[in-house]
């Protein structure tokens, strides 16, 4: 066996013994408590219909775009649909990348330079992690959502600054104090940059989320938007000015040397964004209020959390992977959080709520955290 190889299976085994190796499963039991499809948007007919309906009225529609934006993949549909989400979420332009993951990296990478400082929540999403690594600025982190943490760091930080937060925390659940974080912004003269990849759908006026819930539009240098969650296709957007969309469209790598999405890619967004629009916003609050009222009741631990995210604590990998396995028997798709990817002890089942799962299936889900508890 190889150097190389044994490196390889050395790690793997380091996994396996901490009982946090990842594997990937074509099994989903029947009943969603998973993915981040909130709305319904991804297993929508009407939206299957909605997308043939508007590809067959597209002329010279081909199945893939055959480059990159700046050569052959850039379409006047495209930069019209960017437009159309910038002006739903009261931007001033927007540019739309692969995935979340491309566009964080993109954007991280590309503005904060040598002698800047970047300044992220704890808790912030890897790919905003891995951007921040890809650029020569500075990086500092403050305690998630500590406000005196943060003030510290902006009091330190040099060059041009910017804060970067998530306006729902992917693994927690839980909101970040915007309107704060945004007065200590324009205090310090630094830029905010907000992930809103899952708060899109499920917060603000038609679902524009958070920052437009709490109007700081003018607040915020680039706000991330997702179509992955709430939204029910791929891809995201980075919206801000003009300035900063010319920008990326020259330096961010992510964005310039990759193949472009294919217009039914495209097209998915823009019906899914028309869509959002009718949605019926209230149905998912009511299902969070029902899931936070049993949990309580029922006295289980869990993380604070006001949105869709909804985390049950377990403090051990095994213990975890146990609890995930009795509820996937038992037909619910909950999956198990487990370190390295959230601290050790805050081990967790991640649970998502969407507009499709019932009531009684939510008091199920609750009845079966509770007995795995007593039973623990």
């Amino acid at each position: 066996m190889s150097n190389i190889e044994q490196f390889l299976n050395l790690k793997l085994k380091e996994r396996e013994d901490n009982l946090s190796i990842r594997n990937l499963s074509s099994n989903f039991p029947p009943i969603d408590f998973c993915s981040n499809d909130y709305l319904g948007f991804a297993k929508s007919e009407k939206l299957t219909n909605l997308i043939s309906e508007t590809l067959s009225n597209l002329p010279n529609y081909k199945n893939g775009s055959g480059g990159s934006r700046l050569l052959s993949g850039n379409s006047a549909y495209i930069e019209e649909t960017e437009q159309f989400i910038a002006d739903f979420h009261q931007a001033e332009c927007g540019l739309i990348f692969n995935s979340g993951y491309d566009a964080n990296l993109g954007l991280l990478s590309s503005i904060p330079q040598r002698g800047d400082t970047i300044i992220t929540d704890e808790l912030i999403h890897a790919s905003i992690i891995d951007g921040c690594r890809l650029s020569h600025a500075t990086r500092y982190k403050f305690d998630h959502n500590n406000m005196i943490e943060l003030e510290a760091k902006l009091k330190i930080a040099k060059g041009n600054t910017f804060v970067v937060v998530e306006s729902v925390y992917s693994m927690d659940g839980d909101l970040a104090p915007l309107s704060e974080i945004a007065l200590l912004c324009e205090k310090y003269n630094a830029n905010l940059i907000v992930d809103e990849a899952h708060a899109t759908g499920i917060f603000g006026d038609l679902g524009k989320g958070l920052v437009n819930e709490y109007n700081l539009q003018n607040k915020v240098f680039a706000k991330i938007v997702t179509f992955g969650k709430a939204i029910g296709v791929h891809g995201a957007i980075v919206l801000g000015s003009k300035s900063l969309r010319h920008f990326l469209i020259n330096f961010a790598r992510s964005f310039i040397y990759t193949t472009a999405a294919p217009v039914h890619n495209i097209v998915a967004v823009r019906v899914a964004y028309q869509q959002l629009a009718k949605s019926e916003h209230k149905k998912i609050h009511k299902k969070i209020e029902l899931f936070r009222k049993l949990i309580e009741e029922n006295e289980i631990q869990s993380l604070n959390s006001l949105s869709t995210i909804q985390g049950i604590i377990f403090s051990t990998n095994e213990a975890t992977k146990n609890a995930s396995r009795i509820l996937q028997d038992k037909g619910f798709d909950v999956r198990a959080i487990l370190s390295p990817t959230v601290a050790v002890g805050k081990e967790r089942l991640r649970i998502c709520l969407h507009t499709f799962n019932t009531d009684e299936e939510i008091t199920l889900l609750v009845n079966h955290l509770k007995e795995i508890q007593l039973n623990g």
